[in-house]
């Protein structure tokens, strides 16, 4: 049986209307929309929401891309393409779970701890991108880069505007904590920009070295420990013990003195006498 078939007038009204409405999917399947209603294979209400549907996920598609750009997070990668595998350390369903993003509304921190090569960066771009996707802005740099930016807007007058900017979105992913010394006093830039966004936004950190090895990369063990108290209060630590993806396919000709060796865990530094004992302590996801 087929359906009533609209009259031209009338298609021609709905093409200009979808013109000027900025709806450019929805009038490139028009036609192929209006067939199906002919043959009576849809009804109206199916071919009103196909229409919509197909503008949506245009649109959909559009946002994700610009604010991928935003994001800065570069190559996008996806849990899907992680090798959970080569990385029997890892708690596949855990990192399933941190998908899901409870973190991010909760304003917590998520710490990626582990050798070179071993997927911190990977799934840390791959959380940012779930997040993007659903809704949430997020920035992603290394913390050579967030600290230099900050030391700019210092010397220019504008730290207060930059550390604004940073804290804006509601993830921050600062990637490569260790692999680059920050110069002493610049690391006093950094906790201001933590101190700024504790207990406001969501953070994921990647990081080589333990955190009793912080005050050695940040020049100052005061500062580490000012950074560590605050990053540490609402926070889930997952460590990832193995070998480097990097040079597997040539992994024979990788002296044995070069190859990753497993993640040493390291202790909490203690927390500053005289401060009262927060109401929730640090989540350790076992590795």
């Amino acid at each position: 049986m087929r359906g009533d078939a609209p009259a031209p007038a009338t298609l021609d009204r709905v093409r200009r209307h979808l013109v000027g409405l900025r709806m450019p999917r929805a009038l490139e399947v028009l036609d192929h929309v209006v067939r199906q209603l002919e043959r009576g294979e849809i009804g109206t209400l199916e071919a009103i929401d196909a229409l919509l549907a197909e503008e949506l996920t245009l649109r959909e598609g559009r946002r994700i891309k610009a604010a991928l750009q935003m994001a800065r997070l570069g190559a996008v990668k996806t849990l899907s393409s992680f090798d959970f595998s080569f990385q029997p350390s890892l708690d596949r369903s855990r990192i399933l779970a941190l998908a899901q993003l409870d973190f991010v509304g909760r304003h917590e921190v998520v710490h990626l701890l582990g050798p070179p090569g071993t997927g911190k960066s990977h799934l840390a771009i791959a959380l940012g991108v779930e997040a993007v996707r659903a809704g949430h802005s997020v920035y992603f740099a290394s913390l050579a880069d967030i600290v230099a930016s900050l030391a700019r807007a210092e010397r220019e007058g504008s730290l207060r505007e930059r550390i604004r900017f940073l804290c804006r979105a509601s993830l921050l992913i600062v990637d490569e904590i260790g692999y680059l010394p920050i110069t002493p006093g610049n690391g006093n830039l950094f906790f201001q920009l933590v101190n700024a966004r504790y207990e406001r936004g969501a953070m994921i950190l990647t990081s080589n070295r333990g955190f009793a090895e912080w005050g050695e990369v940040f020049g100052d063990a005061v500062v580490a420990t000012a950074l560590l108290d605050r990053l540490l209060h609402h926070a889930v630590v997952v460590r990832i013990e193995g070998s480097s993806y990097r040079p597997r396919q040539h992994v024979g000709l990788v002296p044995d003195t070069l190859r990753s060796p497993p993640a040493a865990v390291t202790p909490m530094p203690p927390r500053r006498r005289g401060r009262p004992p927060k109401a929730r302590p640090a989540e350790q996801i076992a590795s």
